[in-house]
């Protein structure tokens, strides 16, 4: 499938003062090179997507500085697309309102890029997740849309957008922020948290953000996500159910946190260090790609231009060879 991924990276981070005095929240690091925003692309990447446009707004020069260096940069001539769009500076529109008015402000690169899916993923979390699985399960039930969930405690739930789900994973009901969070059928002392990523058939999100334009509902979370049990196929997607290569006995499974505190963050960092993280950031297999991991490939593939091109002294080539010999038979002639 064609999927075209809208990152959503203008939030403000205040919560997370002062780190956000200078970053806006999606470029604010987090261990060894790595900023919020790299766990998203990562994913993104790793799971073959390769169109990617990254709605930025708030003190964006950090993040598009990031973007340039760590990825915009190696991805020039293979294809991919990894850009930073800003709101647009005309009249009618000025600067996002919401998650929502964001992706609205940009339905141009719908009509574009003619997707045969939109990827509206969250950029403030640390987690891993194979897409291309989210997207087998959308098409598999017949969704117009999916929302990607992690069960939670349900004493942490009324921090997050928490869904109500049915036996297949249909959504039943959509509460943004709850008091009393609706439990997991099977299992009552957890929640699904909202993860902040969804998959949209084209012309049903292109349908709901015109909609929400005329109400001035400007939020996926507040606004949007609440209306659609009963009106549309949407479904549940549980990251416990994602494979992703690479991942060890010892890590905690499903990993998923939402950084949006300063004491977050500070326990997120703690999960992965040492012998035997809860998150090991050296996944080889499902690389999660920073400053130091792209400086690192840089060298690598600068060492290996070289080496292709290195002769050892004293060691002919085949061309150097025939030259020689060439010479040889020159000279037996002259005599």
């Amino acid at each position: 499938m064609k999927i075209l991924a809208l990152v959503l990276a203008g939030g403000e981070g205040a919560r997370l003062y002062p780190l956000t005095a200078e970053h806006a929240k999606p470029a604010v690091p987090f261990v060894n090179g790595c900023r919020f925003v790299d766990f998203v692309l990562s994913n993104l990447v790793n799971s073959k997507i390769s169109t990617i446009y990254i709605l930025a707004q708030y003190k964006p020069e950090s993040l598009i500085e990031h973007i340039d260096t760590t990825w915009a940069h190696g991805s020039r001539g293979s294809g991919r697309i990894i850009k930073v769009v800003l709101p647009r500076s005309h009249a009618m529109w000025g600067q996002f309102k919401g998650t929502a008015d964001a992706v609205n402000q940009n339905l141009d690169l719908i009509e574009e890029h003619q997707p045969d899916l939109v990827a509206v993923f969250a950029s403030d979390h640390v987690y891993r997740m194979d897409v291309r699985q989210m997207v087998d399960f959308h098409e598999a039930r017949g969704a117009e849309v999916t929302v990607a969930a992690v069960p939670v405690p349900i004493e942490n739930a009324s921090s997050f957008g928490v869904i109500k789900s049915g036996p297949d994973g249909e959504i039943c009901e959509f509460q943004e922020k709850p008091v009393h969070p609706a439990p997991i059928r099977a299992d009552p002392g957890r929640a699904y948290a909202s993860m902040g990523n969804y998959l949209f058939d084209p012309h049903v999100l292109v349908g709901l953000l015109e909609e929400a334009a005329r109400y001035g509902r400007t939020d996926f979370g507040r606004h949007i996500l609440p209306t659609l049990p009963g009106r549309f196929n949407v479904f549940a997607y549980d990251l416990t159910c994602n494979y992703v290569p690479g991942v060890r006995s010892y890590e905690e499974p499903a990993y998923w946190r939402d950084v949006g505190t300063l004491n977050a963050l500070s326990a997120a960092r703690n999960d992965v260090v040492g012998p035997k993280p809860r998150f090991n950031l050296w996944n080889s297999l499902w690389p999660i790609r920073g400053e130091e991991r792209a400086a690192l490939l840089t060298k690598l593939q600068a060492w290996g231009k070289q080496s292709q091109n290195f002769r050892p002294p004293g060691k002919a080539t085949a061309e150097s060879k025939l030259v020689t010999a060439g010479h040889e038979e020159r000279r037996e002639e002259a005599r």
